[in-house]
């Protein structure tokens, strides 16, 4: 499949896990891909995909990874200006840096407010900083897409995580506000919420938590990176013109919309 071939792609925490899977589904599909997060990501090889989606020069200069620091608002630009210089304005913006507090997560009553502030930061600031930065080049050119990350812990509340749900319930709000701003001008805006997806992340995880995980989940599976990859395709392609404002369960069934 060749569906973004002369596009430009870009995407944050792109370096593994769901962003890395998404990295190279684009590209496999024809894109020029730019990824960033706080490591360099390794272009993908393509030389031995004899399919319409094959590139026999390797990644043919269609991949180019910026590490930084995703929360330094002055390293974005620069590295947004780099993507431009190199690839032309971004056609498909995958906001999908973030992470929960892990280690410092804790029961609401006994957090502090500087986890807060870095989850929302991380989560929805970064959204909107690189959204603002992107979204007036798509609109000023009728054409664009913008899928942004949110996750089922924001529709489930779950226990420990009240800063990442809320964070991830403002990417929700965020997303339906900006569809509707952007819609006249032929630019899409729609959120994903995966569940349980098996990234290195998990390998922290105990066995039981895991286990409870699976049990909690009607599909009776973890999913993985290239099931959520499959669904933002979708969204940034000519086929979802007509869907906007939307936010989209991947989650085996465990919530419901």
């Amino acid at each position: 499949m060749t569906r973004f071939q002369d596009r430009t792609v870009l995407i944050t925490g792109g370096a593994g896990g769901i962003g890395g899977a998404t990295a190279r589904r684009f590209h496999a599909e024809g894109a020029r891909v730019a990824v960033f997060d706080l490591v360099e990501a390794p272009a993908p090889d393509n030389r031995h995909d004899n399919g319409p989606g094959g590139d026999p020069g390797g990644d043919g200069g269609r991949w180019l990874s910026c590490a930084f620091d995703g929360t330094d608002a002055e390293a974005q630009a620069r590295a947004l200006k780099e993507v431009e210089a190199r690839f032309g304005p971004v056609d498909i913006l995958f906001n999908n840096l973030g992470r929960s507090a892990r280690e410092r997560a804790g029961l609401f009553c006994e957090s502090e407010e500087d986890t807060w502030r870095f989850v929302l930061d991380i989560n929805l600031i970064t959204t909107m900083r690189l959204s603002r930065r992107v979204a007036p080049g798509m609109a000023a050119r009728g054409h664009g897409r913008i899928v942004n990350m949110s996750s089922d812990a924001a529709l489930s509340g779950d226990l420990r995580l009240a800063d990442y749900a809320t964070a991830k319930m403002g990417v929700i709000g965020f997303t339906r506000a900006l569809a509707m701003e952007l819609a006249p001008k032929g630019v899409t805006v729609n959120a994903v919420c995966p569940g349980a997806i098996a990234t290195e992340a998990h390998r922290c995880i105990p066995r039981e938590t895991l286990d409870a995980l699976v049990a909690a989940t009607p599909a009776g599976f973890i999913a993985s990176p290239e099931d959520v990859a499959g669904l933002v395709a979708y969204l940034a392609s000519d086929e979802a013109r007509f869907v906007t404002g939307q936010t989209i369960a991947i989650n085996g069934g465990r919530n419901l919309l």
